[in-house]
């Protein structure tokens, strides 16, 4: 059944970004299935983040008994990495480094607004969906590196 795979996909997607092409590959699914369920995992998740996360933190604002530390490592290696690429390039990073959630945490943490956290992350998951996805599916060094026929 396509549709088992295409969810499985999405949710490799969801945990992290480049699982979602190895699991489509896995699958059997074609490149371009492959890489519009990549995309689809990706924007659905951060979706999920967007709808769900500023109702947790406002939440979690409310019960929390101490405050929350202003200078943490990673605090400090949040700031830096704003200060030098901005909205753009944690969207950028977010398929790559990041995962979905992380990303869109860490945009949300900016209060960069919701609007423009979708516009970038759509672009950049169109982008790395598509060319990860590609590129998995037409290297055979690296179809070798998963699959074993």
């Amino acid at each position: 059944m396509a549709i088992g795979k295409y969810f499985t996909v999405m949710v490799a997607t969801a945990i992290k970004f480049f699982n979602g092409p190895i699991a489509g590959l896995l699958l059997e699914l074609t490149w371009w299935e492959t890489a519009v369920c990549t995309i689809l995992g990706m924007m659905l998740t951060v979706i999920s983040v967007l709808v769900i996360g500023t109702s947790v933190r406002s939440l979690i604002q409310k019960y929390r008994k101490t405050p929350a530390k202003l200078f943490s490592r990673r605090t400090r290696f949040a700031v830096k990495l704003w200060k030098r690429v901005g909205i753009w390039g944690i969207s950028c990073f977010t398929p790559l480094f990041f995962t979905p959630i992380g990303g869109t945490l860490l945009a949300l943490s900016f209060r960069v607004s919701v609007l423009r956290i979708l516009v970038t992350m759509t672009i950049f998951a169109v982008f790395w969906g598509i060319t990860l996805t590609y590129a998995l599916f037409q290297l055979s060094t690296l179809q070798a590196l998963f699959l074993h026929k």
